[in-house]
């Protein structure tokens, strides 16, 4: 259980760390007792499909959905046919409000993670059907080694930080060098209290260009 492409050398220390091991079995009896999510081939996606020096935009999730056919490694993405959940679609009509773009047709966000934007949930793995069921168990230290190894990148990345979860890693960011768009969660909980209007993507777009940085194409088929 580890990731591919230039990660492995960076978080190699993390695979002898004292929780590794610990986690490593836990998921291991997780799955031998019932549903694991995502698929364990599909764990480290969010770091196969993007590699670190491609990085220029993060966003951060919490943990994998948790129903069958919908986690596959990138927070808030899902392939087809699964149709997109409820955060996914605020994520699309912000999308379209924000730019213009049309709705997706598909709740796949791979395209944004081929373009170097790094789509981290904070916990990697989840049990069938119960919410939170893998944290505090150690992916919350490997995830925050991801985000100390991106933090240390010398460009420019701008980390898009929905919800107080997720604006919690700002105080490990250098924020000299890097940016942050921060709003409430998509959430149908949230999202109308100032997650739409918040146009995080033409933002990290205008904080790309501040910075001599190409755009991201935000437009999925």
């Amino acid at each position: 259980m580890a990731p591919r492409t230039d990660w492995n050398p960076v978080l190699r220390s993390e695979f002898s760390a004292p929780y590794w091991a610990p986690l490593h079995q836990f998921v291991a009896d997780e799955r031998a007792r019932g549903p694991v999510y995502p698929p364990h081939d599909e764990v480290f996606a969010s770091l196969h499909l993007t590699p670190l020096a491609s990085i220029r935009a993060v966003i951060l999730g919490q943990d994998p959905y948790h129903g069958p056919g919908q986690a596959h490694g990138l927070c808030f993405s899902v392939k087809p046919p699964t149709p997109p959940p409820p955060s996914l679609k605020n994520i699309f009509r912000e999308l379209h409000t924000d730019l213009g773009l049309p709705i997706p047709t598909s709740g796949s966000l791979i395209p944004w993670a081929e373009q170097g934007v790094l789509l981290l949930n904070t916990v990697l793995t989840v049990r069938g059907g119960e919410a939170n069921s893998h944290r505090q168990q150690g992916w919350e230290n490997f995830t925050d080694a991801v985000i100390d190894a991106v933090n240390a990148k010398p460009d420019r990345v701008v980390f898009i930080l929905w919800g107080t979860a997720a604006q919690r890693k700002i105080e490990r960011l250098d924020l000299d060098r890097h940016a942050t768009v921060t709003s409430p969660h998509p959430s149908p909980l949230s999202a109308s209290r100032g997650f739409f209007g918040s146009r995080p993507f033409s933002a990290t777009n205008r904080l790309l260009a501040a910075r001599g940085l190409s755009p991201i194409d935000w437009q999925l088929p």
